[in-house]
């Protein structure tokens, strides 16, 4: 029974706020963003995640009844929490689960402030743009939730995060940015073991396809205005946990571990990918372009060396 409830916990991590590009793309788009917003982007994805919330926080000074500041600054502590949770298991760095912290508080906080500004501001007009940002808010708190192992909060947070984004795209059918979530959302649904499906019946979570996910995140890639890199991302870690397409992933990864090289995370994942591909060399290089790659945050710079370690050791001698 808990092994199934951790995984349709997973179901309802798919409605996930995850990093968004540093520039905001010549695309058309129905984001309100303040003018802040590339250069916060900017360094969440340089992984200067001290200066991005330092940043984030002066747009909520700024912006004060704007979710997008709020959920910039749970943007930025979510991948100090990555860092400092991820392990290597499987031959691959991934944040599967930590303990309670005090210090999460300020995390849960946050995205329950963007939620209660979106909202508010749906009551007052509603507009796809707050509907999207209320499901970014409830995904920043169900992945924490997920992280931490509490599967009925996570669940519940998702499933109505997900019903955001539907209701946002609803009402604005070009929002691609909601297909980040929804894409997510339906690629772990679907794979979910036999006696998952049924418990997901009996808990209200919705279904979902596979194919219909990859569709949807290559539609967020392409169209989307936040949301492009990050959907990358987590359609090339997908395509290696859970289908075991390597050479694909490695193919969707590239490109953003070659625009952010300082982002050691994206050099570790890069690493796995040649690791499992049998490219002994090229693994090295990436594994030892994230050791060499500063980090402010001391302990999240431990976690590193440790991640890459284990990483080496995977290979085996020289």
């Amino acid at each position: 029974m808990m092994n199934s409830l951790q995984l349709a916990r997973r179901a309802s991590l798919a409605c996930v706020l995850l990093l968004p590009p540093h520039s905001t793309p010549a695309r058309a788009s129905n984001l309100n963003l303040p003018a802040e917003t590339p250069a916060v982007l900017d360094k969440i994805y340089s992984f200067d995640l001290q200066g991005a919330v330092e940043a984030a926080q002066h747009m909520e000074q700024e912006h004060p009844n704007h979710p997008l500041g709020y959920l910039l600054e749970t943007e930025a502590l979510w991948w100090r929490i990555w860092c400092t949770s991820a392990d290597f298991k499987y031959g691959m760095s991934d944040a599967r689960r930590r303990p309670k912290l005090e210090s999460d508080r300020h995390y849960f906080e946050l995205a329950a402030k963007a939620l209660s500004l979106a909202e508010a501001r749906n009551k007052q007009r509603e507009s796809a743009e707050m509907q999207f940002y209320a499901g970014m808010a409830e995904a920043a708190a169900a992945r924490l939730y997920g992280l931490r192992g509490e599967n009925r909060n996570t669940a519940r947070s998702g499933v109505r995060g997900r019903e955001h984004l539907l209701r946002a795209k609803g009402l604005e059918v070009d929002l691609a940015d909601a297909d980040l979530g929804l894409g997510l959302y339906n690629y772990y649904v679907d794979t979910l073991s036999s006696l998952a499906r049924i418990l997901r019946f009996f808990m209200g979570i919705p279904g979902g396809s596979k194919q219909d996910g990859i569709r949807l995140l290559e539609h967020a890639m392409a169209q989307g205005v936040l949301t492009p890199n990050i959907a990358r991302f987590y359609l090339a870690l997908n395509l290696h946990r859970y289908d075991q397409q390597y050479e694909q992933a490695l193919g969707i990864l590239g490109p953003l571990a070659e625009k952010y090289p300082a982002n050691p995370l994206f050099q570790l994942a890069r690493g796995d990918l040649y690791a499992k591909l049998g490219r002994k060399l090229q693994a090295m290089v990436c594994y030892r372009a994230a050791s060499a790659l500063p980090v402010q945050d001391a302990e999240c710079q431990k976690h590193i060396q440790e991640l890459v370690r284990a990483s080496l050791a995977a290979l085996g001698p020289e």
